[in-house]
């Protein structure tokens, strides 16, 4: 069988011009976080019969494999050609090829966030403290309070002594409720970077009173400094006040109008869905728990943050438009706006009622994770600093690879 094949050229001329493209690899993840282009995203040949219909949900979107001459891409066109999609091409050389012709690669996973986050913390100066100026604040019973934007399992595995879970894109809702009083100090920390540099400038964006900073280096920092994490802690979020959301709903529109996110309508949604000539993801970026006890059908469940956090991993298609929900007019806003500032067509769904969240249960499983899975620096509580060390190292150095790269069509608002 021969396949078509597009050029290094031809496909950062489509990244360029914002039209749909989803560029994957098709080798294991811990082989992909070696070296990889910036917009690729990671399906591999043995996974792809199994995720590829709910990552990319238009047949006809042009899709372009490759991997680094295992042969695996030979194998993954035959899969998606049985399954319908019709315009499947492969990298001309291969990654090889890309790298030939002078294409930026990157290491890890979740490489755009990441990279997107390193350039909000450079435009906008994000205020940060180290992890021994949060200790010597914790220690003396400062008026501080520590919120966790981590998944609730990242954070129940391990976190700051006191932190308080509040994944992403709570935040806005439920930090006036967890800090009523403007002088306290808001502390956001994830295990890194990029969820606490997004995390803190959400907040000041958002203009919340509290002066608030983002644990410089996360997780990862306060270990490096050789502070004990808690393990096992179960502190969430509070509920809100309903004039406690509707003043964060006002101050996440206003946030997102700034980023250019636009609102739609059910039955604009509707005529989005009939255009056959684009994909459009649908997200309700509420709690797990939320969702399964009642959303809008179609909607998948991405958590705002984890979508801001994992856009390879939702959203595979480059140039593709995304609409989400929730019903408090809080998260969806602010996820959009990080989205939009990351190039993404966003709107945000209006007019939906509670009675239409009426579908119930949770998304499917994911696949197994694979014994060729990444390990990242940050999960966990055993790995080696050096390693951890690298990491850091490598993220305050993505701001001159994007630079190098010239893709990516952020703008930080």
């Amino acid at each position: 069988m021969t396949l078509p094949t597009k050029t290094f050229s031809q496909i950062r001329q489509a990244l360029l011009s914002r039209q749909e493209i989803a560029l994957i690899d098709v080798r294991e993840e811990d082989v992909f976080a070696q070296a990889h282009p910036l917009f690729a995203t990671n399906i591999s040949s043995g996974c792809i019969a199994v995720d590829v219909l709910q990552r990319i949900p238009r047949q006809d979107t042009t899709i372009v494999l490759y991997d680094d001459g295992e042969g695996r891409v030979e194998k993954a066109a035959c899969v998606l050609l049985q399954l319908g999609y019709s315009q499947v091409s492969l990298l001309e050389g291969g990654l090889a090829g890309w790298r030939a012709a002078g294409g930026e690669l990157f290491k890890d996973v979740n490489v755009p966030s990441k990279a997107f986050g390193e350039l909000v913390a450079a435009q906008r100066c994000t205020p940060s403290l180290s992890a021994q100026d949060v200790k010597a604040l914790l220690d003396c019973r400062a008026n501080v309070v520590v919120l966790d934007v981590r998944r609730f399992d990242e954070y129940h595995t391990m976190s700051i002594p006191s932190g308080i879970s509040v994944p992403g894109a709570e935040l806005v809702l439920r930090a006036a409720a967890l800090a009523p009083n403007p002088a306290t100090r808001i502390i956001v920390n994830c295990a890194g970077r990029t969820r606490s540099i997004i995390g803190a400038q959400s907040l000041l964006n958002a203009g919340i009173a509290n002066p608030v900073s983002a644990l410089r280096n996360g997780t990862i920092g306060w270990t490096l400094a050789g502070f004990t994490l808690e393990q096992g802690a179960c502190r969430r979020g509070t509920d809100v006040a309903e004039m406690q959301q509707t003043l964060s709903a006002q101050r996440a529109r206003a946030v997102a109008e700034r980023a250019g996110v636009k609102g739609v309508i059910p039955n604009g949604l509707l005529r989005f869905l009939a255009e056959t000539g684009r994909t459009t993801y649908r997200f309700d970026v509420r709690t797990p728990e939320e969702y399964s006890a009642g959303h809008l059908p179609g909607f998948a469940s991405v958590p705002g943050g984890q979508l801001v956090q994992e856009t390879d991993v939702s959203m595979p298609v480059r140039g593709a438009r995304v609409v989400l929900a929730d019903l408090d007019g809080v998260r969806a806003n602010m996820t959009g706006s990080w989205l939009a500032q990351m190039g993404w067509e966003v709107w945000v769904l209006e007019g939906a009622t509670r009675l239409d969240f009426s579908e119930v249960g949770t998304t499917p499983a994911p696949s197994p994770p694979s014994v060729h899975r990444y390990r990242r620096p940050y999960e966990g509580t055993d790995n080696p600093s050096e390693a951890m060390q690298a990491y850091l190292d490598w993220e305050y150095g993505l701001v001159a690879q994007l630079q190098r790269d010239g893709t990516h069509g952020f703008k930080v608002i």
